[in-house]
């Protein structure tokens, strides 16, 4: 006689299950963690217990019975409810859950990012963040629930939030490399010293530096020893005295502070809209993305 099972006997469920996805009671005791024949013993009495034939095992390979198939298919809605059960059991009835991705810059990684982090493992252990770099916008389109970019490159349909001050450009030189070459006073100056390009776009052309003042923008194409797209080479590089860097005054303040490097027309640097986080309008967001988003605002 047929039988039901009794709530001690889910693990026997669970293990035909492993074998019968996996076809091989190796794999399915690596995933388990548990030996085959453990796996082997506990198939047997659950098919002793059904009375049902569930696997048919020969040397060479595991293969599913009709009944087993059945099984199988009948069981998988419902083990995936046990597993969501047995996950969401203690986490309280309002606390945000699940996974979100976002895509942003390395800069803004490292400056924004991983202090998110911390607040979010802190204040919302059950929000898993996906973080994958992508140096240049998108339109969220690639399963991403959050972007970062600089603010002039948020498309217009996108909602964006400030995150940052505006930047400002910033060129600098190590002590060393002035004790060899006068400081330009004027952008046209830099035809005579060498500058560190930086490779930049998605086709990563060379990218020029661009300067203002009083309502006046000079566009130059500089050369040098050195064209990377490493933004760590290129600030290693400046310190040791290569050549001039140009880039974002926030990230090279703590050098000019503590003497490392020396700023250069700096009255002739452009401001632009600092990092923004995007996501697309319409839809209400998540508890998990708007945890997220509050995590990178700095809010909780």
């Amino acid at each position: 006689m047929r039988r039901r099972l009794k709530p001690g006997e889910y693990a026997e469920v669970r293990a035909f299950v492993a074998v019968a996805e996996a076809c091989s009671f190796r794999r399915a005791a690596a995933e388990l963690g548990l030996t085959p024949s453990t796996l082997s013993h506990a198939i047997r009495a659950l098919e002793d217990r059904l009375g049902l034939r569930l696997l048919n095992r020969t040397t060479r390979a595991v293969t599913v019975t009709e009944a087993g198939a059945k099984l199988l298919q009948d069981l998988r809605p419902a083990l995936a409810l046990l597993d969501e059960a047995v996950a969401a059991a203690g986490i309280p009835e309002d606390a945000p859950v699940g996974t979100v991705r976002l895509a942003a810059p390395r800069l803004a990684i490292q400056m924004l990012v991983g202090p998110a982090i911390r607040r979010l493992a802190r204040e919302c252990p059950h929000v898993t963040l996906d973080l994958r770099t992508v140096e240049w916008p998108g339109d969220l389109t690639d399963g991403f629930d959050l972007g970062i970019q600089y603010g002039n490159e948020v498309a217009q349909d996108m909602v964006a939030v400030a995150l940052t001050r505006p930047f400002t450009t910033a060129v600098v030189g190590s002590p060393g490399y002035f004790a060899d070459h006068p400081a330009p006073l004027h952008p046209s100056d830099l035809v005579r010293h060498r500058c560190i390009g930086c490779l930049s776009g998605p086709g990563g052309a060379l990218y020029r530096w661009a300067f203002e003042r009083d309502g006046k923008t000079v566009v130059l194409d500089v050369d040098g020893t050195l064209v990377t797209d490493d933004a760590d080479l290129m600030l290693d590089a400046a310190i040791g005295g290569v050549g001039l860097w140009h880039g974002i005054d926030q990230v090279v303040q703590p050098m000019i502070d503590d003497g490392r490097l020396l700023r250069v027309l700096a009255d002739w640097s452009p401001s632009f809209p600092g990092f923004h986080l995007y996501y697309a309008a319409g839809a209400p967001l998540s508890p998990a993305v708007r945890a997220v988003v509050d995590a990178l605002r700095g809010k909780g």
